[in-house]
Parts: C-alpha cells; structure tokens; sequence
C-alpha cells in the first residue's frame, strides 16, 4: 500500500504542484496563500494521496512513522507539496500531538476539523527575547488560574501559520511548571501581529508575532495535564523533526537530480561537466548525505513507531539531516553556476527554504550539546 501511495504521490506533485510552485518561485502568498491551500487540498483528495498520517478514521490513511518516510519525501519533492498534501508545519505536528493527548470533546472541537484541512492552527511556544525559545525553559507567557479556567498573558514569536488560523496550541507557565491551553484564534485578547520577514516562503500564515492579553481559557480547553507541557512538547517535537527531515529530503534530491542533469549535459573544457572530477565528487558526497540522512531518519522513525522517546535519534537525525541537505542544496548550486543561482531552476528557492531548518526545531548546536550531555552521562555512568 505505501509503495503505491509513494508513487500516486510522486505523479500528484508532478502533475498539480510543480506548475503552481514553478509558476510562483515557491511562494506560497503569492501563489494566492490558503485559497491556494484549499485548492490544492481538494485536488490531492481527488487523486487519494491527502492526509497520508491522519489516522483512518479521521480521513487519512493512518501512517507510522517508517511509513510516512518515503510518502513526505516524495511530496517535499516540491516545496509546496506539504501544503497540498496537508503534512506541512505546524499543522501535522499538531494533528500528532491532538491525536495522543486531546480529550473526546477536543477531538471533536479542533482535531477533526484540522484532520480534514478545514482549518489551519498554529503551535505558539516560542517568544521574544528573553523568552521561550532554543531554551523552553526561559518560558515567560503565564497562565494564572481563575474560577472555570485560566487567563493567559505573554508574547510569542516566530509563530509560523498564525495569520489566519483558527486555533492554537499555546504554551504557558504555570505554577508547577509548563502546561498546554487550546484557544480558537478570535478569542478576545488574541492578537497576532506583523509577519516576521524570513527568507522562506512556502508555508501559508507566514511566521508572526504574536500577543495573548487577558485570554480565558476553559479548563476544558487544557491539552493535557496541568504543568505537564513539557513533556508534551517531547511528544510532538520528536516526530516533527523527522517529518521536516523527510519533506526537505525530497527537495534536497530535487536539488541534486537537477544538477546532475544540468552537469550531465554542460559542455565544458572539452568534456561534459559531469566528467570533471571536481564535479563528480560533488555529485558523489550529495549522493552519500543523502543516504545517510534516510539512515539516521529511519533508525529514528523504527524506534518512534515502537512507542520510545528517540530524543538521542531525533536530534541526531535532525542535526546531521539538517546540515547535510544543506549541504546537497547548496553543491548542487554550485553544479549549476549562474544557472544555479537565477530563477531559471528550482535551486535557488530550494535554497531559502532548507537552510532555516538548521535553525527550526532546535538550532544544531543546541541539539549538539544535548547529544554531548547524554554522550557524557552514558559513558561515564559505569
């Protein structure tokens, strides 16, 4: 079954996608933003290839982790295929973690109607300095506990698909530590401001800031338990590093199969570019992280669907992922000269959007000192 997903995927991005990204440059607001969204949604249901982790009985086809792998690289194949396919940030990571934690009635309240597409949500945990954000311990938007629930005040920012989503996973303090609240996006007090210029531009609501002034929350809207948000994070931030893994694998070896046919058939110095030997070792090193990224996403993937943590995997498949995608983007520019760097092939775009992700999730140093620290306190445990 997944192998034929993987391969309806593939024609779908082809098909329906890559015109609209190549029409574009990849830029999902000028592409027309959510009335985009919609349009490409409906036409990935008709092709059966929509929602590939909504479980099944919410219209999806219910993939694990080591399943999803091939299916989001095919679809990260374009830019804008997450956004067709519904598998895109914050979306599918909040789809994952409702799915684990929400109650019946916030099942039926926010799951669904994400599930299907029909809205959009946003996860705001990250803040303004000095607040929230490699360190989610520096959390400062509070939640103060009043009769029937909590009121919220704090700021965020960076809140990627805020402008015109329907609801939020917010993240506040709380006097025993951090816990989850669900708000729908015109309660009164939620306010989302500018859209902070980036230089990625396929995912639709932008990255914005945010603020939270006097903002009730039903108790019923607590996600979870109380002062447990941490750990919850944990829940939905180790499968959402490996789903961005897979998405800017595809446009990785987008990226790379480019190049190589470019090289393949640019005469130079007598010979064809892809003949030279400076050349071909970067094909070749694309070649290697390439593959060395699907092992580290796989082992990571094998260990979440049996129901463990990974936080060692996760971050070690995120960070060398991350890098050497960017890695493979960027030789496969340099494959391409002038070409590579004009608007004429998709590298360029490419580009912009995977080199936030050495920074998005968890910048690489901070998972590197996380890595040290376990490194440390394993080998010297004895």
């Amino acid at each position: 079954m997944t192998q034929d997903l993987v391969a309806r995927t593939r024609d779908f991005i082809a098909e329906h996608v890559i015109p609209v990204e190549e029409e574009f440059r990849g830029d999902v607001t000028a592409a027309g933003g959510d009335a985009a969204r919609i349009r490409l949604q409906a036409l990935a249901r008709d092709a059966g290839v929509f929602a590939p982790h909504v479980p099944v009985e919410l219209g999806g086809h219910g993939l694990g982790m080591v399943d999803r792998a091939p299916v989001f690289e095919e679809a990260g194949y374009s830019v804008l295929g997450p956004v067709a396919l519904h598998i895109g940030a914050p979306d599918e990571g909040n789809v994952h973690l409702l799915n684990e934690v929400a109650t019946a009635e916030q099942r039926l309240r926010f799951l669904e109607p994400l599930a299907r597409g029909d809205v959009r949500s946003g996860f705001a945990m990250t803040e303004p300095a000095p607040g929230a954000g490699s360190d989610p311990a520096a959390l400062r938007t509070e939640a103060r506990q009043v009769e029937g629930g909590w009121v919220v005040n704090g700021e965020k920012k960076f809140i990627t698909g805020a402008d015109g989503a329907g609801f939020f996973i917010v993240m506040a303090r709380t006097p025993g530590g951090a816990t989850m609240f669900l708000t729908d996006a015109d309660a009164e007090g939620v306010e989302v401001g500018r859209h902070v210029p980036t230089m990625d531009r396929s995912m639709v609501g932008g990255h914005c800031e945010m603020t939270f002034r006097d903002v009730f929350v039903p108790d019923a809207g607590v996600l979870g338990a109380v002062d447990e948000g941490f750990r919850y994070a944990q829940v939905r931030l180790g499968p959402a590093r490996m789903t961005h893994v897979m998405r800017w694998l595809g446009a990785a070896r987008r990226a790379h199969e480019v190049a190589v046919r470019y090289a393949a058939g640019r005469e130079a110095f007598g010979t064809t570019l892809s003949e030279l030997g400076m050349a071909q070792q970067a094909i070749a090193d694309n070649e290697i992280d390439l593959e060395a990224s699907r092992a580290l996403l796989m082992r990571a993937c094998t260990l979440l669907d049996a129901g463990e943590r990974a936080s060692r995997e996760t971050s070690i498949a995120k960070t060398f992922a991350a890098e050497a995608i960017d890695r493979v983007v960027d030789r496969s520019m340099q494959l391409c000269g002038g070409m590579g760097v004009s608007d004429d092939l998709p590298i360029a775009w490419i580009a912009r959007e995977v080199r936030p992700f050495r920074v998005y999730d968890g910048p690489s140093e901070v998972h590197r000192w996380s890595i040290a620290r376990r490194a440390v306190r394993r080998i010297t445990a004895g």
